[in-house]
């Protein structure tokens, strides 16, 4: 936490000078120490201050300066900082003036100069000021702020972006919070300027794109080199493990993420069956490890950006980048996961972002406090989401095509769920329709497919966990996926066609090297893969295996 601030004010560099050594020699061990000679500039720095999330918690300000008396100062300072304390420096001829102050501006003392000895004079007085502050002192969060409408899509991707790269953030409602309003004014924002995210530093993106915001966020989304031993596409579990084994075993290893890191996984609230975890672990957890680790091996993690094709020339991949760059690479290994089908369903693409969600249970979790909420999908993310949420919410239902959940849950899941008194399962249901107001969802039109029944059933938010469909449509070079997307690898390709027309080596495919040579799959976005975490990062590790035994090739 940032140390609060004392500041001292006069316009004689001589007392100044004592003042400053004064107050440094007896507080510098619990407060920082500022201090100046202009008024005017006084009142520039309290602004720029503020704009930092700064805490001012004394102001010790002479009472004859030039540019304006201390009390004209102390005015303009407690629009800024109305909970400072405030003393004034006075002569014995000011002292009518400082005690007029007190009224007019809450002035808490006035001390006359010289205040020499300051053990005697100064010290205790400010002693008692600097306790009472302190007993009144919240702490505010330091870090970034996001202010904007709560049912702005933009708003979510943005609290959705922050939340899985893992940046803490606070999240302020520009329509409720008097906060969110306080930097409004600050910043001089419009509304047109939402949403806005205010960084540590001072600095204010109003509307920013995630890429400008990633790098002012420090995250890197150019290469360094331009050949690579391993490029490996996608951060979920399978990806991160490739970069850890990549990394730790020597490989020049280049990973690229087009979102954040922790795909699918990275979003659950709790992995309960994750080996050496007995209390299971948070997705988010489970990444910030991952991610650190791979890093410590000297990886080199491209995010957020996203590969728009692969091609082959001279033996060498080559890999274009959404900003029209390009990486040459020896071998590469996909791990781009897959993604939450689209719910098919009148007004759903309406509110998407306005109170319709794909995944993302954590990131509008505080949203949904004694709201009633609605889920899709009957597996373990929409699991883990209804016990995550049942937290907030008011009331949780979950709505699944089947009876009930025993076919495609975990029963350790099913088990938590059937505990937890504010989760409903409807069965047989199907969500029809979204209906909103102001643009916003507000109503579910429910089908029962079983007696035919429907309903309108109030719902403030909607959370959508269904199908797996993989995120391969950029991928071409002849690379043979199934008919539904997923990339065939080893063995499995001798059942196509087309293989041999593609695939011009002596030996067999590696177990999981795709028809193109030295380009490998491995995680969810593999046809046949089993859509666990573990698996996924055995995979990983795997993949890593035969690119060591593919470069041996070459």
């Amino acid at each position: 936490m940032k140390k609060p601030i004392i500041f001292a004010l006069d316009d004689d560099p001589q007392v100044l000078r004592a003042v400053t050594r004064d107050l440094k020699s007896e507080y510098r061990k619990e407060y920082r120490i500022m201090s100046t000679d202009s008024a005017n500039d006084a009142l520039e720095a309290l602004i720029d201050l503020k704009k930092k999330n700064e805490v001012i918690a004394l102001f010790l300000v002479d009472q004859r300066m030039p540019e304006m008396l201390g009390v004209e100062f102390l005015t303009e300072a407690k629009k800024h900082f109305p909970e400072a304390k405030k003393v004034l420096l006075t002569a014995y001829s000011d002292t009518d003036a400082a005690i007029k102050a007190i009224n007019d501006v809450q002035l808490d003392y006035y001390l006359t100069k010289p205040w020499n000895p300051p053990e005697e004079k100064l010290y205790p007085t400010l002693n008692d000021l600097l306790d009472t502050w302190q007993l009144d002192f919240q702490p505010e969060f330091d870090g970034i702020k996001v202010v904007g409408y709560q049912f702005s899509p933009k708003s979510h991707d943005i609290k959705d972006f922050l939340s899985a790269n893992l940046f803490p953030f606070q999240w302020l409602d520009i329509e409720t919070s008097e906060k969110a309003k306080e930097i409004a004014q600050l910043h001089d924002l419009k509304t047109t300027d939402m949403p806005v995210v205010s960084l540590q530093d001072g600095n204010c993106f109003k509307n920013p794109s995630i890429v400008e915001l990633a790098t002012a966020l420090g995250l890197n989304a150019h290469p360094k080199d331009n050949l690579y031993d391993v490029v490996i596409i996608g951060a979920g579990p399978s990806g991160l493990a490739a970069a850890v084994y990549g990394g730790s075993e020597g490989l020049k290893t280049l990973l690229i993420e087009k979102h954040a890191p922790g795909g699918q996984a990275g979003t659950s609230s709790r992995i309960e069956n994750y080996l050496g975890f007995p209390n299971g672990l948070s997705g988010q957890e489970l990444t910030h490890r991952a991610i650190t680790q791979a890093k410590r091996f000297g990886i080199e993690f491209l995010s957020p950006q996203e590969v728009t094709s692969i091609s082959e020339k001279d033996g060498y991949k080559s890999i274009t980048l959404g900003n029209g760059a390009c990486i040459s690479t020896k071998s590469v290994v996909i791990t781009t996961g897959v993604n939450y089908r689209k719910l098919d369903a009148e007004g759903i693409e309406n509110y998407t972002g306005a109170g319709v969600y794909y995944g993302s249970s954590m990131t509008e979790a505080q949203a949904c406090s004694d709201k009633e909420v609605y889920i899709v999908g009957g597996g373990n993310s929409a699991g883990q989401s209804a016990v995550y949420l049942s937290k907030f919410a008011k009331n949780v239902y979950i709505t699944v095509r089947k009876k009930d959940l025993s076919s495609s849950m975990s029963s350790y899941l099913i088990d938590q769920i059937n505990a937890i008194d504010n989760i409903t399962l409807l069965g047989y249901t199907n969500i029809t329709k979204a209906l909103g107001e102001n643009e916003r969802l507000t109503e579910l039109e429910l089908r029962n497919s079983e007696t035919s029944e429907t309903k309108i059933a109030p719902a403030d938010a909607l959370f959508i966990f269904i199908g797996a469909r993989p995120y391969t449509d950029w991928v071409q070079l002849d690379i043979i996926k199934n008919e539904r997307g997923f990339i065939e690898t080893g063995r499995d390709l001798t059942r196509y066609d087309t293989f041999r027309k593609v695939w011009k080596k002596d030996r067999e495919p590696f177990l999981l090297e795709t028809c193109s040579p030295g380009i490998f799959a491995s995680g969810d976005v593999r046809a046949g893969a089993m859509n666990r975490v573990a698996s996924a990062v055995g995979e990983g590790a795997m993949a890593i295996k035969f690119v060591h035994e593919y470069l041996a090739e070459i």
